[in-house]
Parts: C-alpha cells; sequence; structure tokens
C-alpha cells in the first residue's frame, strides 16, 4: 500500500509538472524570441521562413547599446525615477497600513474602499489634472513629476499589502516591546518592521517595478529626451529608414535584466509577502 500511494504522489507531481510546463511556455516563448532575435543579424530576422535559434550569433547590438551615451542615460533615468517613487511610497505607505491596522478611526472602511477604487483608475484619466497642477508647481520637464505620478499608484498597493500583515502581528509584542521602554516609534521600527521584512520587501520590489515600468507620466511631463526612462528611449530606434528590431530586442532585454535580477534574488520574500498580505484584512 506505502509504495502504491508513493508511485501516485509520484505520478501525480509527474502530472502537475508537465502542465505547469505547457502553461509556461506561452508566457516564457516572448522572452525567448526577444533574446534571439536580439542576437541576429538584420537579414536573419526578416528571413523566411523564420529561425528559431540563430544561425550566427552576433553580440554587436548589445555592444553598439552599452556604449551608446543615450542609453546610459535612460538607464539613470529609469533607476532614478523607480528609486525615488519607490522611497516616497514606501515612507508614506508604511505608516499609513500601520495606522489603520492598529487603529480604530471613524471611516476607516471607506478610506480603505476609496484605496480599491484607486487601484481601478486608469492612468490616462488623471493626465489632465496632474499635468495642470505639476504645470503650475514647475515640476514638468523634471524627474518629480514621474516620480510623484507614479508613487500615486503604488502607495495604495503598498497600503493594501502591509495592513493585513501588520494586523497578524499580536499587539501583546509590541506591549512587551513597550514594557522594556520602547516607545511607540522605537516599537514600530525594531519589533513590527522586522516580523512585517516579507510584506516590506514586497512593497518595495513592486514600488520600483512600478516606476521602471513607467512611460505614460515620464512622455507627458517630460518632453526632453535627456530626462526620459529606458521605456520612452526605445522609440529612438523607431525612425523614417525603418526599425531595427534587433537593437530594439537588445535594449528590451536590457530593460528587463534589473526586473529579473530583482526576483531571482527577492523572489523567497515576494512570494511570503504576497501570499500574507492576501488574507483578509
Amino acid at each position: 500500500m506505502i509504495r502504491i500511494r508513493i508511485k501516485k504522489r509520484s505520478s501525480k507531481k509527474i502530472l502537475l509538472t508537465l502542465v505547469a510546463i505547457l502553461v509556461s511556455i506561452p508566457m516564457i516563448f516572448p522572452l525567448y524570441w526577444i533574446l534571439i532575435s536580439s542576437l541576429k543579424t538584420d537579414a536573419e530576422i526578416f528571413a523566411t521562413p523564420q529561425t528559431f535559434f540563430p544561425h550566427h550569433i552576433i553580440f554587436d547590438n548589445y555592444i553598439e547599446q552599452l556604449q551608446a551615451a543615450g542609453t546610459l542615460q535612460a538607464f539613470f533615468n529609469s533607476l532614478l525615477i523607480a528609486g525615488g517613487s519607490m522611497i516616497l511610497s514606501v515612507s508614506l505607505a508604511v505608516p499609513c497600513a500601520y495606522g489603520l491596522a492598529k487603529f480604530r478611526m471613524y471611516g476607516k472602511g471607506v478610506f480603505i474602499m476609496t484605496f480599491l477604487v484607486t487601484q481601478m483608475l486608469p492612468s490616462s484619466l488623471v493626465l489632465t489634472p496632474l499635468f495642470l497642477t505639476y504645470n503650475k508647481l514647475n515640476l514638468l520637464n523634471t524627474y518629480w513629476a514621474p516620480i510623484l505620478s507614479t508613487a500615486t499608484i503604488s502607495i495604495p498597493f503598498v497600503v493594501l499589502v502591509l495592513r493585513p500583515i501588520f494586523r497578524e502581528i499580536p499587539g501583546e509584542i509590541e506591549e512587551a516591546a513597550r514594557i522594556d521602554g520602547c516607545n511607540r516609534f522605537t516599537a514600530f521600527f525594531r519589533i513590527i518592521l522586522p516580523l512585517g521584512k516579507s510584506g516590506l520587501v514586497t512593497a518595495m520590489t513592486f514600488s520600483f517595478i512600478y516606476g521602471w515600468n513607467d512611460l505614460i507620466y515620464s512622455i507627458t511631463f517630460n518632453s526632453l529626451e535627456i530626462l526620459r526612462p529606458m521605456t520612452a528611449a526605445i522609440y529612438n530606434y523607431i525612425d523614417l529608414y525603418g526599425t531595427r528590431w534587433n537593437m530594439i530586442m537588445a535594449y528590451g532585454i536590457i530593460l528587463v535584466i534589473p526586473i529579473v535580477i530583482i526576483f531571482v534574488f527577492l523572489q523567497k520574500y515576494v512570494v511570503d509577502g504576497l501570499i500574507s498580505g492576501s488574507v483578509k484584512g
């Protein structure tokens, strides 16, 4: 009986693995196609029939990208916008999530519902009011415009993720810390934040990604090419003489590398944070 059960479990694992592979193929194939296209020549990209692996692998596209001053400037812009948005979002949303989790207040349900509604609004809906506001504040053609705009997207997400995590932390732990001499602020930084580390890492990760992937805000609020991030600078390879597809594909690989690195090293915390933040708050 034990052997039969072991065989059934092994067969089930093999079946689930095959299903997972079949489901992941449509998701992974576009990335694979971008990668192999970035290693092809122009002639091979437009050849018929299409090749699923380059006949001659070339790295000239990547070398040209890394040597171009515009690519490095765009990478710096993306890093600055994403990092600034992450710092601003986490700094504002973490105390907000803690307050909603631990304190009783009138209209808390309406406040949380407002955060949910803002997550459903398309970015294009707020472009005009934000543009008029930034124009009056002289924030157009600055890094602050996309940083503030992407923060408005990530702050509600961070609050909704962290609030259930803070609620699950027993109040007795914080009370014990206060008995040992901590006030509310030191107990928050020394006890609550370390216990909610997985949720905090998840919040920081997605806040960074929201800023890194920004396109519409940077194009709308920044007319200066030197201020535009990588998502906007990719259009430099589309001109009157055609589209340099191999350069665009190489550019795309460089664009996604930081996100891949983040998920490779932080996937454990991200998964734990999403699971913890998915419980009823």
